[in-house]
């Protein structure tokens, strides 16, 4: 199993009121610590999607010397998370010995990293499965998807990655986590400092 993964970077983060990937998060930002996390879990390729003309995430990724190669512009990152979903699914720069995705959002550096090899563990051992950390009944990102699904999201007419998973029930698995981190968004201030209490920053 070779991992590709899709980091999430183009939304507007307006309740925010500020870029989520920008805000700090350790020793580097919230975008540095989700790069250095794939990084160590032994992901072969990263990319991310982020908004055309977004001066500040390009700046950032400058700053983290983040590869040229692996940026996918969104030009409208209006039209929601599925555009830039569909857009990664159908980018031709991904390497071909990949044979899985991780989809991942980029306002979860709460995540245990125990969390997301859990979920590589679970891909591995039924590599033909789109697998899922749940909570109770509630499936929960990352999604780890198999070559073949990845491909799909290209061409679906789904209208979002729920509605597409859940036009595949048969080819869905997932495993219950204890990581209560899946429980919480990052959508204001509010919550960053709740996440940061949270992962004890």
């Amino acid at each position: 199993m070779t991992i590709g993964v899709v980091v999430l970077a183009a939304g507007a983060s307006r309740r925010m009121g500020e870029p989520k990937l920008l805000l700090p998060w350790g020793q580097t930002s919230v975008l540095g610590h989700l790069l250095a996390q794939w990084t160590r879990l032994h992901a072969q390729q990263t990319a991310v999607v982020l908004a055309a003309g977004s001066q500040p995430i390009l700046e950032e990724l400058e700053q983290l010397a983040f590869s040229k190669a692996n940026r996918i512009f969104n030009p409208a990152p209006d039209d929601g998370m599925f555009s830039s979903i569909q857009l990664a699914a159908n980018w031709p720069g991904w390497h071909p010995s990949l044979t899985h995705w991780v989809i991942t959002l980029g306002d979860q550096p709460h995540l245990k990293e125990s969390t997301l090899q859990e979920l590589l563990n679970f891909g591995a051992r039924n590599p033909d499965k789109i697998w899922q950390p749940m909570r109770g009944e509630r499936r929960k990102h990352p999604v780890l998807l198999a070559k073949r699904f990845f491909q799909e999201l290209g061409k679906t007419s789904a209208g979002d990655l729920k509605m597409f998973l859940v036009e595949r029930a048969a080819d869905l698995s997932g495993f219950q986590s204890h990581d209560a981190g899946l429980d919480f968004d990052m959508d204001t201030r509010e919550d960053y400092e709740r996440v940061k209490q949270f992962s004890s920053l």
